[in-house]
């Protein structure tokens, strides 16, 4: 189908008077603003940018771009890596940033009731006054929002333990493409009513319909952490001991995996040597372990040692005041960035099984020799996500454009082989979805599109996302 092109005169008529002047934004910045996220390289101009600040006027809005055909992409903070929150076919741009509200916190049932414009960082302290927790902590998580989060189902690195955003929704109210509000389940810890309506819209990238309320669990706050940061001369090496170290029965609240040179990258760009990193030593773990007392720390580090030393790691240093841990912590949410300052980059969220994580490293590095490009690999190995950095460095603008994809193809179908998946948490967006069908039967496929169409039969919810473009289709 086609829809409206970026018309201001007919946008101007269509939506003014829904929102206030000052909510309503025509002008060539804020356009501009909208146009971008954090994928590298990528930009689509919308038409209008709103910002509603109640669910009636996300509803108002939805309903006149319903009538009208008008695309509608909804977007937070615009953190994102794959191209989820572009307008890719330009028209309203919905920003939820204003709908920034903790509503309520339920303390006596753990549970907190947000809108989606609230940034993740801001939760997590909010409720950690109140000896509360909320762990989902992308490495963006002090400028990401909520409804991003839950768009995407983000994870980050204490994942490994508990869970991604899924695992933390109770309920949602949701806006449908033509302006209805729903409700997708219960406040409740059990819920077998009906079709899991909230386990469909988390993930779907806002593609199914307008996250405006959601409400959370929360678990009672695990006070005390300590930190081991392990070297290791092998990366295969430390790739091994990451499923190693569950057999031995400890349950890490985090578990990362980084190659030096993405460290290097990280001390370059943030000015931090303090950490020395030893020139022989390939990667390094870091190893979060938690709880209510101070005196359970130690005992899961000491069973953790023996797998250490069985897989021949260095030196262990270990990080337990809280200073200590936040240097280290510094740098590993420092990669992603430090990575994009050094080269033009694309970047892969691969997941697998955690035991596969060495014969997964071993093929990224081998496809990288075949193809002439560099790698910086780290991530959440304790939960077999691995990101993959692909630098461009001095690889020609032509062999950029029309070899890389190869090079991702291959490394996909790899994964797929290893009985992993093409994204654990950045989601499809834009920039993977050519690659859906290295995961995605062509039945399945259909059957999404299916329920794409019945939830949003004019297809304005962030189109251009998630599935391959069919033949015939215009958009």
């Amino acid at each position: 189908m086609t829809m409206t092109d970026n018309n201001t005169k007919n946008y101007r008529i269509i939506f003014e008077g829904l929102l206030p002047e000052e909510r309503l934004h025509f002008d060539e910045e804020a356009l501009t603003n909208h146009s971008v996220d954090e994928t590298e390289g990528l930009s689509f101009m919308p038409g209008v940018v709103a910002e509603p600040i109640s669910v009636d006027e996300v509803s108002n809005l939805l309903k006149a771009a319903n009538d009208n055909k008008i695309p509608v992409t909804a977007a937070g903070a615009r953190t994102g890596l794959s191209g989820g929150a572009l307008p890719v076919h330009g028209g309203l741009a919905l920003s939820m940033r204003k709908m920034n509200k903790i509503i309520e916190i339920d303390e006596k049932n753990h549970q907190a009731i947000i809108e989606p414009g609230v940034i993740t960082e801001v939760l997590q302290n909010t409720v950690e006054s109140k000896n509360l927790f909320y762990a989902v902590d992308p490495a963006s998580k002090g400028s990401c929002t909520l409804g991003g989060n839950l768009a995407e189902n983000s994870g980050g690195p204490r994942a490994v333990k508990y869970g991604v955003t899924k695992d933390w929704v109770l309920n949602l109210q949701v806006v449908l493409a033509d302006g209805q509000i729903i409700e997708t389940g219960a406040n409740t810890l059990k819920n077998s009513t009906g079709y899991n309506l909230t386990g469909l819209m988390v993930g779907s990238e806002g593609t199914l319909g307008i996250i405006t309320r959601a409400t959370l669990k929360l678990l009672p706050l695990p006070r005390f952490r300590a930190l081991m940061w392990v070297p290791f001369k092998s990366i295969s090496d430390a790739c091994k001991t990451v499923s190693e170290i569950f057999h031995a029965g400890v349950m890490p609240s985090a578990l990362e995996l980084m190659e030096r040179d993405a460290l290097l990258m990280a001390q370059d760009f943030t000015g931090n040597y303090e950490l020395q990193l030893d020139p022989q030593n390939e990667a390094y773990l870091l190893i979060e372990v938690d709880g209510f007392e101070e005196a359970s720390l130690m005992p899961q580090c000491e069973r953790v040692m023996p797998v250490l030393e069985r897989n021949n790691a260095g030196e262990v240093l270990f990080a337990q005041t809280a200073s200590e841990q936040e240097k280290l912590w510094y740098l590993r949410r420092r990669i992603g960035e430090a990575v994009k300052a050094v080269s033009i980059y694309k970047e892969e969220d691969t997941v697998v099984p955690r035991g596969c994580l060495p014969e997964l490293l071993d093929s990224i590095k081998r496809i990288g020799e075949e193809y002439g490009f560099r790698t910086i690999c780290y991530g959440h190995a304790g939960d077999g996500n691995l990101h993959v950095n692909i630098l461009k460095d001095e690889m020609s603008e032509e062999v950029w454009a029309e070899q890389i994809p190869e090079a991702i193809r291959e490394i996909f179908k790899k994964v797929v082989q290893l009985g992993g998946t093409l994204s654990g948490e950045h989601g499809i967006g834009y920039v993977q979805k050519n690659y859906m069908d290295i995961a995605i039967s062509h039945h399945n496929l259909l059957i999404q599109r299916g329920i794409k169409k019945v939830m949003d039969p004019n297809g304005i919810l962030n189109p251009g996302k998630m599935f391959p473009q069919l033949p015939h289709e215009t958009m």
